[in-house]
């Protein structure tokens, strides 16, 4: 196969199997009863688990954080914590399909902090990109609906949520860029900590029962998949992809990930969205695509961490 073909199978199965992180989710929600909080720790846990050993492998050595990249990564990971706890809660409030394309809703938002944080230009394609976004947003969430803030406010807010904390996450990810730091090594030390996050997260009161679920066999396998699959197999061939494909070529891969989602969740969890939501998720993917395709100026690499 060409470099091209190469490029697009492999980030095409990853974003296939990225896509079935909702659906596993929901599923051990559901089947389980699992709490979301403690959910979002142990998935951060075993995606720890599968990464340490496989980068140590590979590089053999350890990975090792430098003293003055610990603030950095304590951040990164508190925003992944947060992330992951708010999205697993909107999986349980939403259903799998809802979530995932509110989560999305993160490009437009992106775009603005972007703007705001780091200068970067603020043009009519990205302004056009957050409106889409927020209309879709509303259109998702049914939140034109007065009905619906009394009777779903926590799927609402945790949709919006989602997507303005992955805008964070995304922009923690450029700063890590800009410093020279290593991608793999960037992602197992963002999962130390928001499994580090979590675990508190799990003492606050009247979060979880305990720190271990009352789990079977098979739904401790399913937890294990849901971290060894989607969460680092999916991310690490979506992330090898760009050895072939360009970032932007990528990113648009990436937004097949709701179309899958909505069709796993259809098959196996039963999952049906309304045709204002159909329309409200071409919308939000209208506005990724919109960020996508704007030509940003090229920036010089930096010769050392910043």
């Amino acid at each position: 196969m060409s470099r091209l073909t190469t490029g697009y199978v492999i980030g095409l199965v990853g974003v296939i199997i990225w896509s079935t992180t909702g659906i596993l989710i929901g599923y051990l929600l559901t089947t389980y009863a699992l709490p979301a909080l403690l959910l979002a720790f142990w998935r951060n846990l075993f995606a720890c688990v599968a990464l340490l050993p496989a980068l140590t492998l590979i590089r053999r050595r350890l990975p090792r954080i430098e003293r003055r990249q610990v603030r950095f990564y304590a951040v990164y990971g508190l925003l992944l914590a947060l992330f992951n706890s708010v999205w697993t809660i909107s999986v349980q409030a939403n259903g799998a399909a809802v979530a995932t394309v509110l989560g999305y809703s993160s490009a437009g938002f992106t775009a603005v902090f972007a703007w705001w944080l780091f200068g970067e230009q603020l043009r009519l394609p990205k302004i056009m990109a957050v409106t889409l976004s927020l209309i879709g947003c509303v259109m998702v969430a049914n939140a034109y609906d007065p009905a619906m803030w009394n009777i779903n406010p926590v799927g609402i807010v945790t949709g919006l949520g989602t997507g303005v904390l992955f805008a964070f996450y995304n922009l923690m990810g450029k700063s890590a860029a800009q410093r020279g730091l290593d991608t793999w090594n960037s992602l197992l030390c963002s999962f130390a900590f928001a499994t580090l996050f979590t675990f508190v997260f799990n003492l606050l009161p009247g979060t979880s029962t305990g720190l271990v679920p009352d789990l079977p066999l098979d739904g401790w396998l399913i937890l294990i998949l849901l971290s060894f699959g989607p969460t680092v197999l999916g991310f690490g061939l979506y992330t090898a992809s760009m050895r072939y494909l360009s970032a932007s070529t990528a990113s648009l891969l990436a937004t097949l990930e709701p179309a899958f989602t909505a069709v796993e969740a259809y098959l196996w969890l039963g999952e049906r969205l309304s045709i204002v939501q159909i329309i409200g998720s071409l919308v939000i993917l209208a506005g990724v695509v919109l960020v996508r395709l704007e030509k940003e100026p090229e920036t010089p690499k930096a010769s050392s961490p910043v």
